[in-house]
Formats: structure tokens, sequence, C-alpha cells
């Protein structure tokens, strides 16, 4: 037994150890092209790390390219994305998980029935419904297309957090005077930080990297975000691989700063489902 306990260990880690193999290789293959010559890129082949390393990539996108806006715009964008998804899918998933009321099973089946659909079927019509209330080209239009389709996962997944909190807790303050938004202030939504910010991140990486809708929606390149930006290292001539993998990495900043400052609710939020399985 203790050696095929040992083996078993050992196949565990090789597994595991495979899997981030696999998982961070990208990472590193965009790392090691945007600090790779240009001449250098073809003329050495196929190497794991290039004989000479620049820094000139990074400085043209900073420097002397619109990426500084792009990543300004897919800020903006991310952010207030991410902020207003999860104030309504708080609100929306407290709603599911707390009241009956007629009409609650439809509600359910028809934010189901949303993520059914596939995006390419649905840019002509919003396309047609933003240009005639005038929120094409902005990060406003933008903006709301995101919120709306991420809302109804966003609520299940907050719903799912406020199931596994004990109605008595919210019961209680109320017998002591509370009013419900009272004690949904000051009890429930500290118990839930963990889901809102799992709902934060989530939202975040969604609308941080979407391409399809910024393209068709935006055509003004001082409001692209920088997932269109990228397109702009492609020309009918070649494609820019070491500008475009120094976009690339300096993309990863913020979405990377983003989660470690959330990772603490996080990992609370993955223990708490953990427990709850």
């Amino acid at each position: 037994m203790s050696r095929k306990r040992i083996l078993g260990t050992l196949a565990h880690r090789a597994a595991v150890l495979l899997y981030i193999v696999v998982a961070l290789f990208p990472l590193y293959w965009l790392l090691k092209v945007s600090v790779t010559p240009t001449r250098l890129l073809y003329s050495e082949g196929v190497r794991m790390w290039p004989s000479k390393t620049t820094w000139a990539h990074y400085a043209f996108v900073l420097q002397n390219s619109d990426f500084p806006q792009f990543f300004e715009n897919s800020l903006i964008v991310s952010l207030s994305t991410a902020a207003v998804v999860t104030l309504l899918a708080a609100a929306a998933g407290y709603a599911i998980s707390r009241f009956e009321f007629r009409g609650k099973i439809w509600l359910i089946g028809f934010l189901l029935v949303t993520q059914m659909f596939p995006l390419v079927m649905l840019i002509a019509p919003i396309f047609k419904i933003l240009s005639s209330i005038g929120l094409t080209n902005s990060l406003a239009g933008l903006i709301l297309v995101y919120s709306a389709f991420n809302v109804p996962f966003a609520v299940f997944l907050m719903q799912s957090f406020f199931d596994a909190i004990p109605r008595d807790l919210e019961e209680a303050a109320m017998i002591d005077g509370a009013s419900r938004f009272m004690a949904f202030r000051q009890i429930i939504v500290p118990l839930t930080l963990p889901g809102m910010a799992a709902t934060l991140g989530f939202v975040f990486t969604a609308a941080w990297s979407e391409l399809l809708f910024a393209l068709m929606l935006i055509s003004k390149s001082d409001i692209s975000t920088f997932p269109v930006g990228l397109l702009s290292f492609v020309s009918k001539f070649g494609v820019d691989f070491g500008q475009m993998m120094a976009a690339g990495v300096l993309a990863l900043v913020p979405a990377v700063l983003f989660f470690l400052l959330i990772q603490r609710f996080l990992v609370q939020g993955l223990m708490a489902g953990a427990v709850k399985g």
C-alpha cells in the first residue's frame, strides 16, 4: 500500500506539473516573442529563448502607438461593466433567493434562455437598436451591451451565495428592529463579499477580453478597446508579432493587478463553495 501511495502521489504531482506547464507555456511564449528583436524572429528558428533581447517593442507600444488610450478605454468599460453587473446581480440574486413571487420560475427560465443564443446572431439587431438611440461609437453603448450579456450568469452566481446564508440571520436582525434593507446591507452584504468578488472578477475578465461587439459597435480608433487595438498590428503586408506580443503582455497587467486586489475574497468564496458542497 505504501508503494502504491507513493506512485499515486508522484503521478498526481506529475499531472499537476504537466497542467501548469501547458497552461503557462503560451504566456511564456508571448513574453519570449515580445523581447525578441524583429530581425531574429524568423532567422533564429524555434528557440526557447532568443540570443538577444530588446525592449524596443514595448517602447514603441507605449510611446508611438495608441495603446495607452486603448488601455484606458478598456479599463473604463471593464470596471464600469463589472460594477453595474455586480450591483444588479446582487439585488436580483437576493430577490430570487429570498422571495417567492408570481412568475419566479418563468423569470429564471428567461435568464437561462438568454444564455442559449449565439452572440453572432445578435450583432445585427443590437447594432440596429444602438444606432437608433445614438449609442454606437460610444463606450456607454459598449458598457450597456456587456452588462446585458453578463447579468444573467452573474445573477445565478450571486443567488448561490445568498442561498448558502441562513435566513435566520436577517430575520433575527429584523426582529431587533432592522428593516429589510438594513439587514441586507449590514448583515448579508458583508457575508457575500466573496461572491461579489467572484462576480467582479468574472465580469471584468469577460469585458476586458471581448472583441466581437467592440469591433462591430465601435469604428473610431480613439474609443477602441485594446482587443480591437491589437488588430492595428495586422496589415495586408504582414503582422508585427513583436509589437503585438508586447501589447499583449502589457494588456495582462491590469487584469493581474485587479485579481491581486480581490484575491483574498476570491479564496474565501472558493472555500465557502467547497464547504457548501
